[in-house]
């Protein structure tokens, strides 16, 4: 039986190669194997999202404004950080019949959450503080029921404390230690890491500790480190007295007509800003990157929390985890009155879709998701029949 040349070369039998030269060899062709593989499979992902037509888009997006009497959407498709769709549908202003366009800014509620978490992890990148801290560590006053309870805890929602302040008040502006202070009497929902329970006051919590630890207000210390940076421009602290250029206002639907909603004087950390679909995507591009969070921060961020009993639950830091068609998604939605939000990743596809509503009634996350596996559909098609 004849010898095939080519295995013998590369089991160190090629005439006047050393074995150390061979080993470079063989770890070059399998760099090259993986640069192939990883072209091959974005230039798949590409194609696939350039197949699926404005008008099928247009379409799910009108479906669900004329179905929940949504005013405006603005959405964006964002193809690792390169914006492939942005568009605006119906109206940012209703009175003033001013269009919804992907410049529109919107309250985006708790998607917010992951920004208040970016800073924490900022932070903790640069050693001022640990995610083990306790939280005693910064509210020294806090009850002995508050034993154990970590930033880690905040981040997650599974510190046991109640969802809401007992102290807040949307028509009245507080300091957030003040907000947190208010739940120190109140026991436990559930004894700490046992249990997932979503927990606006620990999102307070974590905002005040970013001032305690930056010497600057949440707000500035976000903008300095985060919105600037990135030239996120128009991202920004919620105001209703600032002058905000192309600000949508917020809707509600009640029978057969609409009113607008009644917004929140109050300052929220746990859905603390204003953005655009484009500013949006310019984050989304930053989770590619080191520029803003480490790779291991990253992780952190999408990895379940494990629950005392060591079952995962899943949720990160200000991200939900799960999977839409088998494909893993991160994701998180946003709720403020008048307003509601989605911005969802696919990380294996490099597909993201945001969409911002001024709608109570509107299901962000039902159009996200419905965008999505327009795009999801393909990718797979595609991947299998280039087998």
């Amino acid at each position: 039986m004849k010898s095939n040349p080519l295995r013998q070369s590369t089991n160190g039998f090629l005439p006047g190669y050393s074995s150390r030269a061979l080993r470079s060899i063989r770890q070059s062709l399998r760099l090259f194997a993986l640069v192939c593989a990883v072209f091959f499979t974005d230039n798949i992902a590409a194609q696939s999202l350039k197949s699926v037509s404005v008008d099928s888009i247009d379409a799910i997006v009108q479906k669900h404004m004329n179905a929940k009497h949504i005013p405006g959407v603005s959405i964006a498709v964002v193809q690792k950080g390169n914006v492939v769709l942005a568009k605006g549908y119906g109206l940012a202003n209703v009175e003033l019949n001013v269009a919804a366009s992907p410049q529109s800014v919107y309250a985006i509620g708790s998607v917010s959450k992951q920004l208040i978490a970016t800073g924490i992890l900022i932070l903790a990148q640069e050693g001022k503080l640990k995610l083990d801290d306790e939280i005693h560590q910064y509210f020294p006053k806090a009850p002995q029921t508050w034993q154990g309870i970590t930033l880690r805890h905040l981040l997650s929602h599974t510190s046991g404390l109640i969802r809401e302040s007992p102290a807040f008040d949307a028509t009245e502006v507080k300091p957030d230690s003040a907000l947190v202070e208010a739940a120190f009497p109140l026991p436990l929902v559930f004894p700490v890491g046992t249990k997932w329970q979503y927990c606006n006051v620990g999102y307070f919590a974590l905002a005040d500790i970013i001032r305690k630890v930056s010497g600057q207000s949440w707000s500035t210390f976000m903008k300095q480190r985060v919105f600037t940076p990135l030239d996120m421009s128009t991202t920004r602290t919620t105001t209703l007295t600032e002058i905000v250029p192309n600000r949508a206002d917020g809707y509600t639907w009640e029978k057969d007509h609409r009113h607008r909603a009644i917004a929140y004087r109050a300052l929220r950390p746990s859905g603390a800003f204003l953005s655009t679909v484009l500013d949006l995507a310019k984050w989304d591009a930053a989770l590619y990157t080191d520029k803003i969070l480490t790779a291991a921060s990253r992780k952190q961020s999408w990895t379940p929390f494990v629950l005392t009993d060591g079952k995962p639950y899943p949720y990160g830091f200000g991200w939900q985890i799960d999977s839409l068609q088998g494909t893993p998604r991160v994701h998180h939605g946003g709720s403020l009155p008048g307003f509601r939000s989605e911005y969802a990743r696919f990380p294996e596809t490099g597909l993201s879709v945001i969409v911002l509503t001024n709608a109570d009634e509107a299901l962000p996350g039902v159009i996200a998701q419905e965008i999505a596996t327009l795009y999801l559909r393909p990718a797979r098609s595609k991947t299998v029949s280039g087998r």
